[in-house]
C-alpha cells in the first residue's frame, strides 16, 4: 500500500483512536467514571436534559476543558513543527529548537509580570514568538560560511539560551509571594487550570493558523523545489514563507501562552507521521496534528493519574520523546 493509498486509513485509525482516548480521559482520574457514564453525561448536555450530579460536574466543568486543552495544544504543536520541518527543509527544527517557544514563553511572563490579562498575554506571547524567529532568521542568514541547516539550529539554541535568560530576570524581579509561583508552575507547563474560557481564548488561534496551514498545503510542497523553479511556477516563495511562520508561530504562541512550555511534540509527533504517510506536506499536516493531539491527551491522562500529585507534563514528553526520537530515527530508511 502506498502512502497516498494509506493516507485515508491513518486519518480514520487517529480520529478513531483520539475519540476512544478523549472518552478514556474523561472517565479516568480521582473520581472515576465508566465510558458509559461520560457518554451518558455528553448525551444529556447535547440533549439540554438538566443534570446536576456529581458526574456532570466532574467531566462537563473540570475534565472537559482540560481535554480540550490538551488536544488542542498538542495538535497545534505538532502541526507548527511539521510547517516549520518542511519550510527549512530540516527534521531537528522545532518551535523549541527555532527558540519560538522560548520567546513566547517570553512574552508570557512579561504578561503576567504587568498583570496583563489572559488575552493580552497570548499578544504578549505571539508577538514574543514571532520576534523569536525572526532573530533567528536573520541571524542565521548573515552567518554564510558554515552549513545554513546547522546554523539555523546553533543559532535557535543560543537564542533561546538569550531568551532564558531574560525569563530568569523577570523570575528575579517578580514579586516573590505572587507572581513568582504563578511563572514557576506556569514555565513547568500544566494543564491544571483549564477551563471554558481558556478553551474559547485558545480554539480561534489554532483554528487559523490550522486552516492557513492546510489552505497553503499544495504551496507549501513547492518550497522544496529550487527557488527559482518554484517562482517559475507563480509562487512568491518570500510571502508564503511569512505567511507559514506567521501560521506556525501563532499556532505555537497561542499554545505557551495556555499550557507553558511542554517540549517535544513539535520534533517527535512529525516524524511519527511521517513513517506512516510519507512527507507531502498535505497528507502529512492533517495525521500530524491528528497524532500531536492523541499523544498530548494521553501524556495529560497519564501526568494525573500515574502518581498521587500530578506530574508536570512536560517531564513526562522528555521522558517519553527521548526514547521514541532515537527508535524513530534509527528506523528511518530515507532521509528527510
Amino acid at each position: 500500500m502506498t502512502s497516498r493509498q494509506r493516507t485515508p486509513v491513518v486519518l480514520l485509525g487517529a480520529g478513531v483512536g483520539l475519540l476512544v482516548l478523549a472518552l478514556l480521559a474523561l472517565g479516568a482520574g480521582r473520581y472515576p467514571l465508566t465510558p458509559g457514564d461520560v457518554a451518558s453525561v455528553l448525551w444529556k448536555r447535547l440533549t439540554g436534559v438538566a443534570d446536576a450530579g456529581m458526574a456532570d460536574a466532574v467531566v462537563w466543568q473540570i475534565r472537559m476543558p482540560r481535554v480540550a486543552v490538551a488536544m488542542l495544544v498538542g495538535a497545534a504543536l505538532a502541526a507548527a513543527g511539521t510547517a516549520y520541518q518542511h519550510l527549512f527543509r530540516n527534521p531537528l527544527v522545532a518551535p523549541d529548537t527555532l527558540g519560538v517557544s522560548s520567546g513566547a514563553a517570553l512574552g508570557a511572563v512579561l504578561g503576567i509580570f504587568t498583570g496583563a490579562g489572559l488575552l493580552a498575554i497570548e499578544a504578549f506571547a505571539f508577538a514574543g514568538g514571532l520576534a523569536a524567529v525572526v532573530i533567528v532568521m536573520l541571524i542565521a542568514a548573515r552567518l554564510t560560511a558554515h552549513d545554513p541547516l546547522v546554523t539555523l539550529i546553533l543559532t535557535g539554541i543560543v537564542v533561546a539560551s538569550l531568551l532564558g535568560a531574560a525569563i530568569s530576570l523577570l523570575k528575579y524581579l517578580a514579586d516573590p509571594y505572587n507572581q513568582l509561583p504563578a511563572i514557576t508552575f506556569w514555565l513547568m507547563g500544566s494543564f491544571a487550570s483549564a477551563s471554558h474560557t481558556e478553551v474559547r481564548s485558545l480554539l480561534p488561534a489554532v483554528a487559523v493558523a490550522l486552516a492557513v496551514l492546510v489552505a497553503l498545503a499544495w504551496r507549501v510542497n513547492l518550497l522544496a523545489l529550487p527557488e527559482d523553479e518554484a517562482r517559475a511556477l507563480g509562487v512568491d516563495t518570500r510571502r508564503l514563507r511569512a505567511v507559514v511562520i506567521a501560521a506556525a508561530t501563532l499556532a505555537t504562541s497561542a499554545s505557551v501562552a495556555v499550557s507553558g512550555i511542554i517540549g517535544w511534540v513539535g520534533l517527535v509527533v512529525p516524524h511519527m507521521a511521517r513513517l506512516l504517510v510519507g512527507p507531502e506536506f498535505s497528507r502529512l499536516l492533517p495525521v500530524a496534528a491528528l497524532f500531536g493531539a492523541a499523544f498530548m491527551l494521553a501524556i495529560d491522562t497519564l501526568a494525573r493519574t500515574a502518581a498521587p500529585i500530578e506530574v508536570p507534563p512536560g517531564i513526562l514528553t522528555a521522558v517519553v520523546g527521548t526514547p521514541v526520537f532515537i527508535v524513530l530515527l534509527a528506523r528511518a530508511r530515507r532521509a528527510f
